[in-house]
């Protein structure tokens, strides 16, 4: 990066901030008017001035008509990129659809909508999330005259709880590249985040002494069988074997080993029961592991976390209750 390109990136972060520092999350429907959408040339933009002036100073100097024409035309064009580069991104309509869950340390996703209730087609038009620690990634989309398009953003999601939607860039060079137009926009999303499962967590808590055979922890015996891979299983248990000998027919889809056997009468996931010496995070890690391997292999569990108290059950309500309180348990 360039000395050049840093003033110019110091001085876009700082009018940035100018712009939009009293905007919060957007609710509802949003609409890009005239005066929140900027435009500035390109770098390729500036040099086409440049070479405008040059044009016609030496049409001037030797007063050539033919100078003058092509220099003038060639300015026209500039004018109308000008005006077609605003129109491509002006007067449209945003709204902020749904956002997935996932575990602290995947992507979050947010689906976004962008509706164009023009009859003229929108093309190429760049979003990106923008922010501290944020990667720049833009991905490019296209909207047809009177037509809705979705796009889905990713980000990090590095921490459990709610996570709000960055702020979203939408900006356009089309049709010729010499200028750029560009707009923000808060919306008004957020994900949950899930704590990150344990990567080795202990064998399943039994919550009597009941076995099916006497002995052996529950669900950890026999080897029973492969299923799909789920969010948060752990690699050692990849069954790689059957992985080289499907991947043509499941598509390169993962399989994941599982096991009976030993199983307890009752499963109960009791976060006041975890060692205390265990930092709170790594505690409700090891909760997040238990929930999951539970559903994976079909035994009930009940599950107790502070004023939270469910009885054994199994099924996406109760797995989504219990990761839900895992998410936004408050640590004092």
């Amino acid at each position: 990066m360039n000395v050049f390109s840093k003033i110019e990136h110091a001085l876009r972060k700082r009018a940035s901030k100018w712009l939009f520092r009293h905007r919060g999350a957007e609710p509802g429907e949003v609409f890009l008017h005239q005066r929140r959408v900027f435009i500035m040339p390109t770098h390729p933009g500036l040099f086409f001035c440049v070479m405008l002036v040059a044009l016609f100073i030496g049409a001037v100097n030797y007063n050539l008509s033919l100078g003058f024409g092509f220099t003038f035309l060639i300015a026209a064009c500039a004018l109308i990129d000008m005006h077609l580069t605003f129109r491509n991104l002006a007067h449209l309509h945003l709204s902020a659809g749904r956002a997935t869950s996932v575990f602290a340390g995947e992507e979050a996703q947010f689906e976004l909508h962008l509706i164009n209730r023009r009859k003229h087609d929108r093309y190429a038009i760049w979003l990106d999330f923008v922010g501290e620690g944020l990667p720049e990634v833009d991905q490019a989309t296209d909207v047809a005259g009177s037509s809705t398009r979705s796009v889905t953003l990713s980000t990090p999601a590095r921490q459990r709880g709610w996570l709000a939607a960055p702020r979203v860039r939408l900006q356009t060079r089309f049709p010729l590249g010499l200028m750029r137009a560009w707009s923000y926009w808060q919306p008004d999303a957020k994900a949950l985040v899930y704590p990150r499962p344990e990567p080795d967590a202990p064998p399943l808590p039994l919550a009597d002494a009941e076995k099916k055979d006497g002995q052996g922890e529950a669900g950890q015996d026999d080897f029973a069988g492969i299923r799909g891979y789920q969010a948060g299983d752990s690699l050692k248990r990849l069954a790689w074997r059957q992985i080289a000998k499907l991947d043509a027919e499941m598509d390169g889809s993962l399989v994941t080993k599982y096991f009976e056997g030993g199983a307890a009468s009752e499963i109960a996931l009791d976060f006041s029961r975890l060692s205390p010496t265990m930092d709170v995070e790594a505690r409700l890690s090891r909760m997040t592991r238990w929930v999951i391997e539970a559903e994976a292999r079909g035994v009930p569990y009940a599950f107790h976390l502070g004023d939270t108290h469910l009885e054994p059950a199994l099924g996406p309500t109760h797995r989504e209750a219990c990761l839900q309180a895992l998410a936004l348990h408050q640590t004092a």
